[in-house]
């Protein structure tokens, strides 16, 4: 499950416990409806940080939940089940009319990652926890809307080809080296008061959370038309100009 605490601007979504997070339809829902409700109650200057307690920001899709369908063919399906239940978290954050920061305090697996990587900044600690799209060494091909979302997001060509086709286990450190985040810090204490700092700083300057979510979505068309999300054209002048 997951939670959401505002504090001042700053809206702190955190999945609870000390387990993996896996992603099933429970936790799914969760994160959505604490999406929504950031999204209801967001005003100029809000910002969204996600975190994780525990030694895991996230374990990716549920896939005890998947095999415990039973049969090869019922746990396939609830496998895709999950890659269409999960597609709308890609969209709503997104979409969010706010600034998001993912403090990922823990390993960050496979949709674990792309959940970190739905993100406007990901910041990451360096002594403990890595990045990891597996799917490669467990026999799963990769989601149309994952390889948008990492097209879009990592810049360089052989970022990519390493996190996909050699399935790399890559720290912070390296993942700043490739560009996949934006910063590397020593701890979890350290990672958290960053993405808060980094929050605030984005916060000061009050921006519209629909004009900044719409300059988002222009940002990166070939995932904003997979997800289904229609460009809107919105005029909000500042007062200050």
């Amino acid at each position: 499950m997951c939670t959401l605490e505002k504090r001042g601007n700053i809206f702190f979504l955190t999945l609870t416990g000390d387990d993996e997070h896996r992603l099933n339809p429970t936790l799914i829902a969760s994160l959505r409806s604490a999406l929504s409700d950031a999204k209801s109650q967001s005003t100029r200057g809000s910002v969204l940080i996600t975190t994780a307690q525990g030694k895991f920001f996230s374990h990716g899709f549920d896939l005890k939940w998947a095999q415990a369908a039973g049969s090869a063919s019922a746990s396939k399906n609830r496998l895709l089940q999950l890659v269409e239940l999960f597609r709308p978290i890609v969209a709503d954050l997104l979409a969010l009319p706010m600034p998001t920061i993912a403090a990922v305090t823990g390993h960050a697996i496979a949709a674990g990652s792309m959940l970190a990587m739905s993100h406007d900044y990901v910041l990451m600690r360096s002594d403990r926890g890595v990045l990891y799209m597996g799917e490669l060494d467990i026999g799963l091909t990769i989601p149309d809307y994952f390889m948008a979302l990492v097209r879009s997001k990592v810049a360089l060509a052989e970022a990519r080809r390493d996190l996909l086709l050699r399935a790399l286990k890559v720290k912070a450190e390296e993942a700043v080296a490739m560009r996949i985040v934006h910063s590397a810090h020593g701890s979890v204490e350290g990672t958290v008061e960053a993405a808060v700092r980094l929050g605030e700083e984005l916060g000061k300057r009050r921006w519209d959370g629909e004009v900044y979510a719409e300059i988002r979505k222009g940002m990166y068309p070939e995932l904003r038309g997979m997800l289904g999300l229609e460009e809107k054209i919105i005029v909000s002048l500042s007062p200050r100009l």
